[in-house]
Order: structure tokens, then sequence, then C-alpha cells
């Protein structure tokens, strides 16, 4: 009979090593979604797999393939970390969750992984008892047991707001689909509602094509969802494509709205591309020749805000709406900054303006009310903000820092939600949800190829979701694990309700003094012990 246990989700499973991480146990909230492993040793090239669930979880797990993804770039020379998964080094990394049956079958010699995911469709019943596994293999039938503790009591609803930038170009280019045509819509619709499943509750919302990610002098594909007339310096807007977008979003459970920046990135020295309808045909009215505090430009945002504010409003969304400046602006763009900030305050003052920011001066001089500094730099902004927001991209990426890369341990992922939790942040923001274009946005990539954007980010940090076919996301394993860790910071949150904050910030440092973003259990076996600290917590105070 082959070697065959169950390992926790945050170990990564490779063909030429057993794997760490056995797990006997599973604790979890009557609510919760809870993710595991079964490793498989393969001695051939292809093992037909049959597994039979416990009767209680057979309507309620998933079960998916784990698939190894190339990584080309040598994380030592982007990273210069001690804490990488096999020293960064290039090679294949597990990465793709692909869904499967119960009858399915593993592909590949060595060790191989099933990750399997309880989803309750109603809240399990309270208690522990032992649940046994049937698999049957070509050798024979194997049992795996282990032991599910059910904790008596309920998540409660994600409060802290999430956003990972969503990119409609990206799947029209992929999918090869008109930009907002039936088809693209049907596959955007398929996205939102994945990305609305593992906690991303506020979408990228692109008003005007958004300006990221993008080579000075070159264009992204549009992906406009205002339509403009200008006639006479006058202008006129349709707001039917954004009138379905809001609609559609609600209807998949989204519950912010951010609108695409309003200046270029890094810099706000620019407008974005804005395509119009003129006398002349269709042109692009603005974009890299504009200055930005020009004096058409800033008339053309008074107009849209006039129009643009009573739609809102309307479709009641206002107060769920948060608009931007631009992306990243470093110490040198304080000026530019500056002036755009004020037509943004001039124009949409009513709305949360947010931006991601790590220069506690422009804070400090009233040019943003809502900065959200990366985890490298938040200590400069922590008590002295009224809301704290957090972000990670390709940095910080030494001295352990969370992130997500796939050359990654699944820990450095998963640490996230407790250290927002810690540091009380309401909000967090990543770049990539589905960017599957080069550095600058000059190609399509194909993310099962090539996980580094043309080798100029990090592996993985581009995207969390695979194209897979008939437009339907495939998810990664980081995409699961950082799930994982919002349900984690709701678990705190659950902690702090019924016994205080006090309560629940002393099981964290009593897991780990000084818990943070690059203070945390380094180990998957020292995190998951934290989180069974936090479940008997919650437990004694509920039983």
């Amino acid at each position: 009979m082959k070697e065959l246990y169950f390992v926790n989700s945050l170990e990564k499973v490779f063909p030429d090593e057993a794997p760490g991480g056995r797990l006997e146990k599973i604790s979890m909230l009557r609510n919760e979604r809870y993710s595991f492993q079964l490793a498989i040793f393969c001695e051939k090239e292809e093992t037909p797999v049959t597994i039979t669930p416990p009767a209680e979880l057979a309507d309620c797990l998933h079960l998916y393939t784990v698939g190894l993804i190339p990584v080309h770039v040598d994380a030592k020379e982007k990273c210069e970390d001690d804490f990488l998964l096999r020293e960064g080094k290039p090679g294949l990394y597990p990465d793709l969750l692909v869904p499967c049956d119960t009858q399915l079958t593993l592909r590949g010699k060595g060790w191989r992984s099933i990750w399997l995911e309880i989803e309750p469709k109603e809240p399990l019943a309270a208690g522990r008892r032992e649940c046994a596994f049937s698999v049957v293999l070509p050798e024979g039938k194997a049992t795996v047991s282990l032991t599910l503790a059910v904790v008596n009591a309920l998540l409660p609803e994600q409060s802290l707001i999430c956003t990972h930038w969503f990119y409609c170009d990206c799947l029209a280019d992929q999918y090869q689909t008109p930009v907002f045509s039936e088809a693209h819509w049907q596959i955007i619709e398929k996205y939102i509602r994945f990305a609305v499943k593992h906690g991303i509750n506020m979408i990228l919302t692109p008003l005007f094509t958004p300006p990221l990610d993008t080579a000075v002098g070159k264009e992204r594909p549009t992906v406009q969802l205002v339509g403009v007339t200008a006639k006479d310096y006058q202008y006129t807007f349709d707001f039917s494509l954004l009138d379905r977008w809001i609609d559609l979003c609600l209807s998949c459970g989204v519950q912010y709205f951010e609108m695409s920046h309003l200046f270029t990135q890094w810099g706000a020295r620019h407008a974005p591309k804005i395509m119009a309808e003129t006398a002349d045909g269709e042109k692009r009215l603005f974009g890299w020749e504009t200055n930005a505090s020009g004096a058409e430009y800033k008339h053309f945002l008074k107009c849209f805000a006039a129009a643009l504010n009573p739609f809102l409003a309307q479709k009641g969304v206002q107060d769920r709406c948060f608009f931007h400046v631009s992306d990243e602006p470093g110490f040198k763009d304080l000026l530019s900054y500056k002036k755009a900030s004020k037509i943004i305050e001039e124009c949409f003052g009513q709305y949360r303006c947010i931006d991601a920011l790590s220069e506690y001066v422009f804070y400090q001089n009233g040019l943003t009310k809502t900065p959200i500094p990366s985890i490298g730099a938040i200590d400069a902004f922590r008590g002295k903000v009224p809301e704290l927001w957090a972000y990670y991209c390709g940095g910080p990426a030494k001295e352990n820092y969370i992130n997500r890369f796939l050359y990654y341990p699944s820990v450095r992922n998963r640490a996230l939600g407790a250290a927002l939790y810690a540091y009380d942040c309401k909000g967090f923001l990543h770049w990539g949800y589905n960017f599957w274009y080069t550095v600058l946005s000059t190609a399509r990539i194909n993310p099962f190829e090539d996980t580094a954007s043309g080798g100029g980010f990090p592996a993985g940090d581009g995207f969390v979701v695979y194209p897979g076919e008939n437009g339907e996301p495939l998810p990664s394993l980081r995409l699961k694990v950082f799930y994982d860790s919002l349900q984690d910071e709701r678990a705190l949150r659950l902690l702090e309700a019924i016994a205080g904050r006090e309560a629940a910030m002393q099981v964290l440092q009593q897991a780990y003094d000084g818990y943070s973003f690059r203070s945390y259990p380094a180990t998957a076996e020292g995190f998951l012990s934290l989180r069974e600290q936090i479940n008997n917590a919650i437990a004694d105070r509920c039983s």
C-alpha cells in the first residue's frame, strides 16, 4: 500500500520529499471553511484514487488536485531573504487547485496532494467525533482518520474591507472576448463571485481605464464603464454600463466600490486614458499628454462629478464608494499629489478617499484622509490616523515580512489576518487578483507558465486565480490560505466581542510576543496551534 496521510493546509507538498505537518485533528467553528490535504506517494505517472468521506462531510466537501506551477525567477536575487521556501530557487511549486470529483487521477510520480475543503452549507453540529475517510488505490483500500472538533460558535460576518485589484482587460485578453460584450460580462460575473467567496468584498470599478502598471506613453486596453460625449468643452455622460456593473456587483455580494484612480500612478502628473465620442468620432480625450492639474482636466472632473454624484446617490451606494487620487506616490511627488488631491476633494469630497502610500508626510500635510501604508511602513501611521489600513505587494520581502509569493511558506501568507487584527486595521489592499500581463502591461502572459509577469515581479505577486475553461476561475493554493487568514481575523473579532479586545490580544501575545507583520509563529504547527488557542478561548466563554 502506498504511503498516504493527512497534512495541514500550510504544508507545500513537493514530489521529491515526504511532507511534514501530519494532521490528526481539525479544530473549527460551526460555519467556518476548513482546508487540509491528503498526501499520497505515487509510484506511477498516473494513479487513480477514489475517496469516500464520512457521511457527515459528504455534502460539504470540495476536492481539488494540487498542480505544480513553474517559477523561473531566482527569488534570492529579488528578495535576499533567508525565509524563502527551498531558498527561492527556480523549479515547480504547488499552487494551482483544479476541482475534481471523489474519483480522480493523480498525475506524476512522487508525492502528490489532494486539497480538501470543508464548506458547511448549514452550521455543523458542535462537538468532537472521529472522521474516517476511505481511500481506494490500485494496491487496495485504506482508511485515513482524523478527529473533528467543532466549537459551538459561529464566525461573525467579515467587517474588514478587503480589495484585490480586479482587471477587466486581463479577462477580455485571456478569453479573447470583446470588452463588455455579453460573453465578457458573463466572465466578469464568475470572477467577481469567486472573489467575494474568498473574502474580497470591495471591487476596483473602472470608471475609466485604470492608470495602473502602465508604461509611460503606452496604453492598456480600454475598459471604461462611463460613456463620455464631448462637444465644445461640454460633456455629457452615459452611466448605463456603470449601472449594470453596480447591479451585478451587488447581486454577487460586493459591499464596496473602489473607483479607479483619477490620476496616473507614481506621481499624479497626468490624467488616465479617457475615451469620448466627439464630432470626429471616438477619440482619446485625456491621457499621458494631459497635465493633471491643468484647467481642462479639472473642468472635466467637475462636470463628471456633477453627473456622477447624483447617479451614485440614486443607486443608493454613495456610502459604499471609495475614490483614489494616485497609486504609490513618493516624497518627490508631494507637490503634484497635493494639486491632484485638492481637485478630488473639491469634486468628490463627500466620499472616502484612499491611496496606497507609505510616506507619513502625505497624511501629516492633510493630503489624504485615509492613507494605506505598506506593512513595512505601517508603524509610522499606527495610532496617528483615525482608521488604519494596510497593503503589501512586491515588497516588503525581507525580514520575514508577511507576503504571499508562490515560493514562500504558506504560514507567511496565513499570518496576515491575525496581524491585521493586532493592528486593528479596517481595510487591506492588494494590487493583483488577476493581473495576467507583463510588468507595465506591455504583453499578455500565460499564468500557467509565467508566474512573475515576464520576470519583473516575485512569482505569484500579480494574481491569485488562474484562467480556467469556459470563463471559470481556478483558485490558487495561496488564495485559499489567504481566505483562511481572513477567517482568523474574524475569529479574533468574535473573541473580542465575547471577552474584550484585551483577552483576544493576550492570546496573540502568548503565542508570539509582539505579534506583528514580521513577527509571528514561523512554522505551520506553531501557527495552527495559535488558531487552536483562539478556538479554545472562544469555546471556554461559549460553554
